[in-house]
């Protein structure tokens, strides 16, 4: 762990599609940094969940009631990442009023953190968009693919290649096609592509995209 100088202010947005290395990318920053870290599709699935625990009944008085109610504990539940909340959470997340509720959340979090990477879909275009670093992470669809296949093969040994390949084209499109925070490079965003990166690699290419960073923005404290 690198420790900042105390004087030091830095808040990176982390976005990329499903699998892209963008969740890993922003663990290994921020534990690197001492940065709080904030996974935005967390936010998504916690609300999905108490939904469901609700008999799938829910309004704009429910969403802000969950949502003030979250914490960075509660964000660890496994439960979160059963296939029933991720689908759900794909649906709420096109729902302007859930995605208000929670872009307060974040916009909050954030105003109170010195050092912070949140990482997601829209955090550089509409979540964070004075962020003092964006990164936005890239694949190729076949290693994602590979790289979700592991994931899961332990849960849903069935699963096959073919089958979260196309669940994985299928999401990207999703995401980069919606009315609402559609998933966008920025200009001002640094490409990582991870598709021949290894976890250490992309600790290297990352931890320098954000030393040169804060030097940029404070010169050699």
């Amino acid at each position: 762990m690198k420790k900042l100088n105390k004087k030091i202010k830095f808040k990176i947005a982390s976005d990329g599609s499903s699998a892209s290395g963008k969740t890993t990318g922003g663990k290994l920053i921020s534990r690197k940094f001492n940065m709080k870290f904030l996974s935005s599709g967390s936010l998504y699935r916690f609300c999905a969940l108490r939904i469901i625990e609700n008999n799938n009944d829910y309004n704009n008085r429910f969403i802000n009631k969950i949502v003030k109610s979250i914490t960075l504990k509660k964000l660890q539940n496994k439960k979160l990442y059963s296939p029933e909340v991720a689908k759900l959470s794909s649906i709420i997340a096109k729902k302007k009023f859930v995605r208000n509720a929670l872009k307060s959340f974040q916009v909050n979090f954030i105003k109170k953190s010195r050092l912070v990477i949140v990482e997601g879909r829209d955090i550089g275009s509409v979540i964070m968009p004075n962020a003092d670093l964006k990164l936005f992470f890239t694949c190729s669809t076949k290693e994602k693919a590979r790289r979700r296949l592991k994931e899961f093969k332990n849960k849903y040994r069935k699963i096959t290649l073919k089958q979260v390949e196309k669940s994985l084209i299928q999401r990207d499109k999703e995401d980069t096609k919606r009315k609402i925070s559609p998933l966008i490079m920025t200009k001002n965003a640094v490409l990582v592509d991870t598709t021949k990166l290894s976890i250490k690699q992309m600790e290297i290419k990352l931890s320098n995209l954000v030393k040169s960073s804060i030097k940029e923005k404070y010169g050699n404290l």
